[in-house]
């Protein structure tokens, strides 16, 4: 599948997002287009790099700085009744929904999954191919440990790219979290810094 001058949207609509989170350090004409062809696997990687610095950004330098170092404010899954920061997941999943409600040039949807959930309403969503794809970026003898995993499925009738890139752990505020978390499973790994806790998930409809 080919995708025609629709990449700059595509970034432009997750700067959207990032500006309505306070996040946003780009900027951006509604105009900007380009003129090369780009396959889906190609926007995928192009949106997963900007997620990812929203992300990495967001737990090190707000979440990790001003909660672990300076400890001005907490984090908090009740972030709203605590006056507290929302922590990185969170925050991860405001930016999905606020794409999810946009109009956009194409449709794409993205989110952060886990082999180790903490929130079990999102484990819901992980598919087939999605669990698949976790498994392959999170297996240390995986020849995609590490790296990004590719794949299709069907939903609903229409057909898909999935990508599934890995998510780090980047700072201290996320692995103490998942660490610590009353949701916790016994069988899950004591994370560390490096260590891929999850995989962030890109869709693209195929025709």
């Amino acid at each position: 599948m080919k995708l025609k001058k629709q990449i700059a949207s595509a970034l432009i609509a997750l700067g959207a997002s990032s500006m309505l989170l306070g996040l946003c350090s780009c900027g951006g004409s509604s105009e900007a287009t380009t003129d090369a062809d780009y396959s889906a696997e190609q926007v995928a990687e192009a949106l997963y790099t900007v997620l990812f610095a929203d992300r990495k950004m967001y737990a090190s330098k707000i979440v990790n700085r001003l909660v672990k170092e300076d400890k001005v404010i907490k984090a908090h899954e009740e972030w709203k009744e605590n006056k507290a920061l929302l922590l990185p997941a969170q925050m991860f999943r405001e930016g999905a929904e606020t794409v999810d409600g946009m109009d956009k040039p194409f449709e794409f949807s993205y989110s952060l999954q886990s082999l180790w959930p903490l929130n079990m309403e999102n484990a819901k969503k992980r598919t087939p191919a999605v669990m698949e794809g976790l498994a392959a970026v999170s297996d240390e003898s995986s020849e995609f440990y590490g790296k990004k995993w590719t794949g299709e499925e069907v939903i609903g009738g229409q057909k898909y790219f999935v990508g599934v890139y890995p998510d780090r752990a980047v700072a201290p505020a996320c692995w103490t979290c998942h660490n610590n978390h009353d949701n916790r499973q016994p069988d899950y790994p004591e994370f560390k810094k490096g260590d891929v806790m999850g995989g962030i998930v890109i869709r693209l409809p195929k025709s």
